[in-house]
């Protein structure tokens, strides 16, 4: 004996309305609302919420254009300023968990004012400027050694050895290629590093902390 299938009938749940959450039997394809009175609630809710967008449009086109117009007024040491504070920021962030690059020691505490550690340079911005962003020349370092330390240079090329390597550490004392920076150049460095700063952040909790120091 040969059974017959019953064909499935799949339930449809009445719809809900969307101002009122009632449900209802929809008479038009597409009907969202109850009656006439949801469909005019939902009206008014439609177009509150397209003012708000376009508001919040505005405001960002008008703080783009603020924005745009103040840095257009900056000078170009106002940008190496900005670049340095994010390239610091990276390297102290990149360096989290390292001991100093000069004393190979780790603080006791952050009890110093801003937090325990500086991005040191090894060649200094005052005599190496257009080494100011690069990677193998600045490390964390703590602030009693960079400050108080006078940067502890023969310590720091000691360290600096151990850590990057004696070719890359005599490639940074014979560099001394003059280079002037543009506000362009400047503009993708800050970029850059902002970047690479959230990549690391990314990766890694503790780093929040760190760059706020």
């Amino acid at each position: 004996m040969t059974l017959k299938r019953t064909p499935f009938k799949r339930v449809t749940k009445a719809p809900k309305c969307k101002v009122c959450r009632v449900e209802f039997a929809r008479k038009l394809p597409g009907q969202k609302v109850c009656g006439q009175h949801c469909a005019m609630a939902l009206a008014v809710s439609t177009r509150e919420k397209e003012a708000r967008i376009e508001a919040k449009r505005f405001a960002a086109a008008e703080r783009a254009d603020h924005i745009k117009r103040r840095d257009a007024l900056k000078s170009l040491k106002e940008w190496i300023a900005e670049a340095q504070v994010v390239f610091n920021r990276y390297i102290r962030a990149r360096d989290n968990g390292l001991p100093c690059i000069c004393c190979g020691q780790l603080p006791k505490s952050d009890s110093i004012m801003g937090g325990s550690w500086d991005a040191g340079h090894y060649r200094s911005r005052g005599s190496a400027g257009h080494l100011r962003f690069n990677e193998d020349n600045c490390h964390a370092q703590l602030k009693q050694c960079n400050r108080y330390g006078a940067g502890r240079a023969v310590d720091y090329r000691i360290g600096l050895i151990a850590r990057i390597g004696l070719e890359r550490v005599e490639a940074l004392e014979s560099n001394n290629a003059v280079h002037k920076w543009t506000i362009a150049e400047l503009q993708r460095i800050k970029f850059l590093y902002q970047q690479k700063l959230k990549a690391l952040k990314a990766k890694s909790p503790t780093v929040t902390a760190v760059e706020l120091l």
